[in-house]
């Protein structure tokens, strides 16, 4: 039997996603707790490996168990056996030709940015902070350079290892809040870093330290050095994977815990 299960967690305290030795991972967590309610080792397959201190709101998980559970029973009880800054939102039995990574056709992340002088004592974990005023319309102009399918070599860490660096960006949307500027990108798929480094370049053109022409310059030049900047990684969520309906999986407003003070009800204007 395959379960999918929808998870989210606070990444602050954690080496990211992949088991490492020695290291507190997310995925070392959830094994350990999911092998004791199936009574034998299982091993997880996720929709992506998220960084240090990168959160998620809706990431998506598979495993294969021969364990005969109750959806309440898997929920309850691996939930019984995770930290409190791990969550697992819903179970889902899937047929057999799912793959939390593959079947995926598209991901979803929120930056945060928290945009004030000083930086709030309560929020420093969950939010990036830049205490230059942003333009969140000048972000938003230089984003629509993005869209589309690229080449994003300019984007991709030094460290990655995907064969290809082109990808699809199918939205760009940059949101003001109060003190808190959002930055909802989707794509088909993401290169390691790529999300933090065109944070970085967007926020570098709201403060006006660059011109909004910029962001086309540095994709265009396929090359990291040319803007070698990398948001924080506190800012991070991985909010939503999109899969085929075949799959029936839980609704994504189900994945989400909410984070009230920031996103409010940003998802009913989407």
């Amino acid at each position: 039997m395959r379960i999918a299960l929808g998870i989210s967690y606070h990444g602050s305290a954690y080496h990211g996603w992949q088991s490492q030795t020695g290291l507190a991972c997310i995925q070392t967590y959830l094994e350990q707790a999911i092998s004791q309610v199936a009574n034998h080792p299982i091993a997880l397959s996720c929709a992506g490996r998220t960084d240090k201190g990168v959160h998620a709101l809706g990431q998506v998980v598979n495993f294969d168990s021969t364990a005969q559970r109750s959806q309440r029973a898997w929920l309850l009880g691996c939930n019984s056996y995770l930290p409190a800054d791990i969550r697992i939102n819903w179970v889902q039995e899937v047929d057999s030709s799912f793959h939390a990574r593959f079947s995926a056709f598209a991901r979803r992340y929120y930056y945060i940015i928290y945009n004030h002088h000083l930086k709030n004592a309560l929020w420093n974990q969950y939010t990036s902070h830049c205490y230059y005023p942003l333009n969140e319309n000048a972000m938003q102009s230089a984003a629509q350079h993005l869209i589309g399918e690229h080449d994003f070599s300019s984007f991709r860490a030094a460290s990655c290892q995907a064969k290809s660096a082109c990808r699809e960006m199918q939205h760009i949307k940059i949101r003001r809040q109060g003190c808190y500027v959002i930055i909802d990108i989707q794509a088909n798929a993401f290169l390691h870093h790529m999300v933090r480094n065109i944070s970085a370049v967007l926020m570098a053109i709201g403060t006006g330290k660059k011109p909004i022409d910029w962001a086309k310059e540095v994709l265009l030049a396929q090359d990291r050095k040319s803007a070698d900047v990398t948001a924080t990684a506190n800012g991070l969520y991985l909010t939503q994977v999109f899969y085929p309906e075949n799959f029936a999986l839980p609704p994504a407003e189900n994945d989400f815990f909410r984070i009230p003070f920031i996103l409010g009800d940003l998802e009913s204007k989407n």
